[in-house]
């Protein structure tokens, strides 16, 4: 069963932009962070909306936080939402 925090994570553009810009690897806070003209702690409410979907999972190494893409979860928002728009999947 789809974790509805999901549907949550993945209404706001910039946490939309967060993951688009994941699939290309892991990348720190920092990296992100430049990203986008917005507080600290704005930014920290997106990412920790992103971890409790479990969209992103963290790995810590030293004083930086690495952001990672779960494609498992992220593979079960797009199939619902294929799902949802009556749309095929290719097989």
């Amino acid at each position: 069963m789809l974790n509805t925090n999901a549907y949550k994570a993945i209404a706001h553009p910039i946490r939309r932009d967060i993951l688009k810009r994941l699939r290309s690897g892991p990348k720190t806070a920092g990296e992100l962070a430049k990203e986008y003209d917005i507080s600290k702690p704005s930014l920290s409410s997106h990412f920790s909306i992103l971890k409790d979907s479990d969209l992103v999972f963290t790995r810590r190494d030293g004083n930086h936080i690495y952001y990672n893409l779960n494609l498992t979860v992220a593979n079960e928002v797009l199939s619902a939402l294929m799902d949802l728009f009556g749309i095929e999947k290719e097989t």
